[in-house]
């Protein structure tokens, strides 16, 4: 059998993208229809309703709470990511591979078990209460709280912030710091100048697959706040699982979309080449 790439007898090329072109119409395309649908009827008759319910205070403060923490666990995992995806990008280190398989290792683990080993961690009788009573600080109020919860999203998602980052470093021309430093560059010159906006892809993609499963997250919240602070993800999850309502559910996460995209827009912006960084 005979693979052509134009017009002609035998077997076309993209013939070999229709089962993942099926794939996408069933399983992203049609979901994507349907809560289109519900999201702009209700009772099967075409409203906005849905898009209006929104605009309740209690509504927008929990989409507004929810970037405000994503923003923070972003910025939090920026600030510690980079230097850790600097140093084992460093030529002066030593079996660095092991040392980023070190870092990916706890990604190996199920993301609900790090929760849980984060919860009996951060417990009134956990091994930090221990240790601070130890000391003699005494017991201090970890979990069911927004510290906790902000402390678990930067935990999970920290890694996905260090590896694009050290990716793109990894892969950087050190011929150009040599270049600099013999034009008579200081380090922070180095830095400033040439490392910063070389490894500037690598921190659009981090940022982006830190904030963007950050502010859709409900299962952190849930254990690690104990049900008393409700991201945008757990209202989406509490409409389609515990209120039933598909419409007002389907609303949320077409808002949620929008402002996805919004954000890549953005992102983008910042980096017009589209040079990402990857895991590896």
């Amino acid at each position: 059998m005979s693979v052509r790439r134009g017009n002609g007898p035998g077997l076309r090329r993209s013939m070999f993208a229709a089962p993942y072109g099926l794939w996408m119409l069933i399983f992203t395309m049609a979901p994507i229809f349907i809560i289109v649908f519900y999201a702009f009827t209700i009772g099967g008759k075409p409203t906005l309703e849905n898009f209006k319910l929104f605009l309740e205070p209690e509504f927008v403060g929990i989409l507004t709470f929810s970037l405000w923490l994503a923003f923070l666990c972003t910025v939090i995992c920026l600030v510690f990511g980079y230097p850790t995806a600097l140093f084992l990008a460093s030529r002066d280190l030593k079996r660095s591979a092991m040392m980023a398989v070190l870092f990916v290792i706890p990604m190996w683990m199920n993301f609900l078990l790090r929760t849980y080993a984060w919860m009996s961690l951060l417990e009134d009788t956990g091994l930090i209460n221990r240790f601070l009573t130890f000391i003699g600080v005494g017991r201090k109020k970890l979990m069911y709280t927004e510290n906790a919860v902000l402390f678990g999203l930067v935990y999970n998602f920290l890694p996905f912030m260090i590896f694009p980052i050290y990716s793109v470093l990894k892969r950087s021309d050190l011929h150009l710091e040599e270049a600099a430093q013999d034009l008579g560059a200081n380090g922070w010159q180095v830095f400033l100048k040439v490392t910063l906006p070389l490894s500037l892809p690598g921190v659009v993609s981090g940022v982006s697959m830190v904030f963007m499963p950050a502010v859709t997250t409900f299962v952190i919240p849930r254990l690690l706040g104990g049900g008393s602070f409700m991201m945008f993800g757990d209202l989406i999850e509490n409409q389609f699982l515990t209120t039933g309502d598909w419409n007002f559910g389907s609303a949320l996460s077409l808002i949620m979309m929008a402002l996805i995209l919004i954000s890549l827009g953005f992102l983008n912006n910042a980096n017009p080449e589209g040079e990402e960084g990857a895991l590896w």
